[in-house]
């Protein structure tokens, strides 16, 4: 590899890094080279197991660490805004939810923030930010040990306060999500939290955007067809497919017409 190439590489990995994506069409622009060319070195870039390709470009590879916070708020934000708002328009005014941590989470609850006589409940201070301005919304505050990367409530005592409760809807998001369908995340805390959140929840919504589709991640949270509802902006994994069509798990991709396998409430599922 030339020096020139090398650079240039090394420049792709920090903008990703900083970013949590990087596209083809901006790198074009900001290093002043062919698409071809940033499309090899992604390529090799991805050999080397430092990217993982995503349809327009990469995201940061990782198996056992996710991507900073403020990365992730970055990442497919645009989709994120769309998904939270498909996945609002799930949810009626009188409805009671949990609302776990994320990114993509946090934009339901935006799409949220105006609506009335909600009782949301929530680990994750962000979502409290977001929905306290509005008093027609309920919060309650999960309590626990407060993450400092990401302001989420978590840990055992989170757990057993979200025991407490038997809530409508959960809005969960997941860090990876194979082709056989299991959900996956990196930290077994947060992984114990989202449990709970799914056993005392009578309908469970997915919100996550397709560059967590195919993405490693070494704590199980469950199944896909544990799960109502999964709201994605773009599936091109047949597999996937199928196994959402199995499991009776109603996929809506925004900006495409929903379809629907025999969606379940989720109390027939979980008894």
């Amino acid at each position: 590899m030339s020096k020139s190439n090398s650079a240039r590489q090394r420049k792709i990995v920090e903008l990703a890094r900083q970013r949590g994506r990087v596209s083809v069409d901006d790198l074009v622009v900001q290093l002043s080279v062919t698409p071809q060319t940033i499309r090899k070195d992604l390529n090799e870039l991805c050999a080397q197991e430092l990217l993982t390709r995503v349809h327009g470009g990469a995201i940061v590879a990782s198996g056992v660490e996710n991507v900073g916070y403020e990365a992730r708020r970055k990442l497919a934000a645009e989709s994120k805004d769309a998904i939270g708002i498909a996945a609002a328009a799930l949810i009626p005014d009188g409805a009671s939810l949990f609302i776990n941590i994320g990114t993509t989470t946090e934009a339901v609850a935006r799409a949220l923030a105006k609506r009335t006589n909600l009782l949301v409940i929530t680990n994750n201070l962000n979502v409290v930010d977001i929905l306290t301005p509005n008093p027609a919304i309920e919060v309650i505050v999960v309590g626990g040990r407060i993450r400092h990367s990401d302001r989420a409530s978590v840990g055992p005592s989170a757990v057993d306060f979200i025991r407490n409760f038997k809530v409508d809807f959960a809005v969960i998001g997941s860090s990876a999500i194979d082709s056989d369908g299991s959900l996956l995340d990196f930290d077994l805390s947060e992984v114990q939290v989202s449990h709970a959140i799914v056993q005392n929840s009578r309908s469970v919504i997915l919100v996550a955007d397709q560059t967590k589709l195919g993405r490693n991640a070494p704590v199980r949270i469950g199944h896909i067809s544990d799960l109502d509802v999964f709201v994605t902006d773009h599936i091109d994994d047949p597999a996937l497919l199928g196994v959402c069509e199995q499991g009776e798990v109603q996929v809506i991709m925004t900006g495409q017409p929903a379809t629907d396998a025999g969606v379940h409430r989720s109390e027939d599922k979980r008894g």
